[in-house]
């Protein structure tokens, strides 16, 4: 599961309208027939217009200055394994995402309760990802292809009589590279634009800044966790709680579709391995023998090169061990098994 929030920005300044983004999410329905398109939904309807979505978002920003977010995006990641365990279903997908959104308002720290009600927000799912630009396998290709490029403008001055050179040992070591790409869909060369393989669902959610009376702010991309700040002579509570939220994402998913979560795709283990990653790589080795397959698989499918792992402690070599952190600090960044 990965998730990420964020505020959405134009430029270098913050959105005043969620149309674009809007626009941007309809993209997989305008090339679908209508019978088989995704709606926006909200905690109580399955089925929002676009125009509705814009409407109630952009109209839900009161006292909120040009400086200010006027809505952030939620995007929810599920895992490929995740996927498969509820068979790409989408509204078991609308169920989990009413249910996260009820524990996502319990993660604001408020002088008042807050629940759902308070949240004004619209979901969509999506079932395509496609690469770009600064996926890593992107950029490894696009190694080759810019070599690849100057190669053949090289040629073609040749042919020109501009550059004096071997034309025909030229055109090999342009086939030599173009054998050496190292990634490719179906034998195509990968490249920005291209979608990505296997299950690729996932659910974006706008949320207003304002909470669904237009009179108070609940931004989840507030500093604190958990503070009090005086406000017209009262103190006031303030603050998200990322920590939660993740926290609750990965509970929430676990309870409603019975997933049975490994030790390694989870919140907890990563935050274990950010603060020791000899406990978390002890904890590995500790795992029931069945599990802890599961777990190097998991790790492993990544496509890193993770030296063999030892059956014992004894048997951790501090050499080997270094070269495990920096594989498990790529996998756990990566959305197969991390937040």
């Amino acid at each position: 599961m990965y998730i990420a929030i964020t505020r959405q920005k134009t430029g270098n300044t913050y959105a005043n309208s969620v149309a674009d983004y809007v626009a941007y999410l309809e993209k997989e329905n305008r090339e679908m027939a209508s019978v088989m398109q995704e709606h926006f939904f909200d905690q109580n309807t399955d089925r929002v217009l676009a125009e509705t979505v814009i409407k109630e978002i952009d109209g839900n920003t009161a006292k909120l200055k040009k400086k200010d977010p006027k809505f952030y995006s939620i995007i929810i990641n599920p895992s490929q394994r995740e996927l498969k365990h509820i068979k790409n279903d989408p509204e078991k997908l609308r169920k989990y995402t009413r249910e996260l959104m009820k524990e996502y308002a319990k993660c604001f720290y408020r002088n008042e309760t807050v629940t759902v009600d308070d949240i004004k927000y619209y979901a969509k799912i999506e079932y395509d990802r496609t690469y770009r630009g600064f996926d890593q396998k992107v950029k490894e290709n696009q190694k080759y292809l810019g070599e690849i490029a100057k190669l053949q403008n090289d040629i073609r001055k040749m042919e020109r009589g501009e550059l004096e050179g071997d034309i025909g040992q030229m055109k090999r070591k342009v086939q030599k590279l173009t054998a050496q790409i190292p990634h490719r869909i179906d034998g195509e060369i990968l490249t920005s634009g291209m979608k990505k393989p296997g299950l690729q669902t996932h659910i974006h959610i706008i949320v207003s800044r304002k909470d669904a009376s237009n009179t108070k702010s609940l931004s989840p991309g507030s500093a604190y966790k958990a503070s009090q700040a005086e406000l017209n002579g009262t103190m006031q509570k303030r603050g998200f709680d990322r920590d939660k939220f993740y926290e609750a994402a990965e509970r929430t998913f676990d309870s409603i579709t019975g997933y049975d979560r490994n030790y390694a795709e989870s919140y907890k283990g990563k935050k274990q391995f950010v603060k020791d990653p000899k406990r978390f790589y002890a904890r590995l080795l500790g795992l029931p023998i069945s599990e802890r397959a599961v777990a190097f698989k998991l790790i492993r499918k990544t496509g890193l090169d993770i030296p063999i792992i030892p059956t014992t402690k004894a048997q951790i070599a501090v050499a080997a061990f270094r070269k495990l952190k920096r594989g498990l600090e790529i996998a756990i960044r990566s959305s197969s098994i991390g937040y």
